[in-house]
């Protein structure tokens, strides 16, 4: 059988549209982040890979959990997570919820509604949050804004990529009751452009998606460590950029990803946004104390 590193697809954490371990992320905690993203990134290219046949996909991603918890033969990359979770003291339980979307990868191409696909997500995306979050010993009560924050950082990716998904893997995201709901199907997926009906459908989600981020906004202002709380805000303002992108434009057919100017642009008014809200948040603090005293 071929071994997992070997399908390795070449990306790493600087390609993918959401930092995951930026400049902001205290050198301390790189590492592990690193560590896990590689894991992650491993088994993500096995699940994606074109010409790999399930059961030896399933097979790989079987053989990564085994190594991860120390019950077969040790793959490189869940060694290394293996030993910066001991390290920290942390489980195996966000990569194992991960490995188990992967599996869904494998599986479970359609998607029934809304609540299907978000249940999708509290295995693929919501997991990546809560272990950097558990990484730098953050509070769990920040969990909820998190969830729906990566929830909806998933749920643009699947927009950004509705056209090469189908064509390439044959996988949908875009949940059944969508396309029934806006007169289309998934075939529409597989034309040069967006018909009207896709680009509503398209458009609908991203508008719910808007509000998965309105949810999440507060998510900054919970963190304690200020580097984190940075690199979130940073992620918030992309977000919320890119899902305004979705809204205007046709993913079959032009780019809804940011380029280098853009994702700057984004991101210093993330930084800015970010700040403010500290600062705000701490004038509050200091508010509330003097009228305690």
């Amino acid at each position: 059988m071929t071994g997992a590193a070997e399908l390795r697809s070449g990306k790493g954490h600087h390609d993918e549209n959401f930092p995951l371990a930026s400049w902001l992320i205290h050198p301390r905690h790189r590492a592990p982040i690193l560590a896990f993203y590689e894991f992650v990134r491993v088994a993500d290219d096995i699940a994606d890979h074109a010409a790999l046949p399930a059961d030896e996909k399933l097979a790989l991603l079987d053989r990564l959990e085994d190594g991860l918890t120390g019950k077969g033969e040790p793959e490189p990359v869940a060694s290394r997570l293996r030993a910066a979770l001991a390290e920290r003291g942390l489980t195996p339980r966000h990569p194992q919820d991960l490995l188990t979307a992967f599996r869904m990868d494998v599986t479970k191409l359609r998607y029934r509604d809304w609540d299907d696909l978000i249940h999708y997500c509290s295995y693929s995306a919501m997991p990546v949050g809560r272990f950097v979050l558990d990484v730098h010993g953050e509070s769990r009560s920040t969990w909820p804004a998190n969830d729906a924050l990566c929830a909806a950082l998933q749920v643009i990716n699947h927009l950004q990529d509705c056209g090469a998904d189908y064509r390439n893997l044959d996988r949908v995201y875009i949940p059944q009751d969508a396309f029934a709901r806006h007169g289309t199907t998934v075939e529409a997926l597989g034309e040069p452009k967006a018909s009207p009906q896709l680009l509503s459908c398209v458009r609908d989600l991203a508008e719910r998606t808007a509000g998965l981020l309105r949810h999440a906004e507060p998510f900054s202002t919970l963190i304690n460590d200020w580097r984190l709380a940075l690199e979130v805000a940073v992620i918030c303002r992309v977000a919320q950029t890119l899902t305004h992108t979705l809204k205007r434009r046709d993913p079959l057919s032009e780019r809804v990803h940011l380029g280098a100017a853009g994702f700057a642009g984004a991101g210093l008014m993330g930084v800015l946004q970010g700040i403010g809200r500290r600062a705000a948040r701490r004038i509050g603090v200091g508010g509330h104390r003097a009228q305690d005293a």
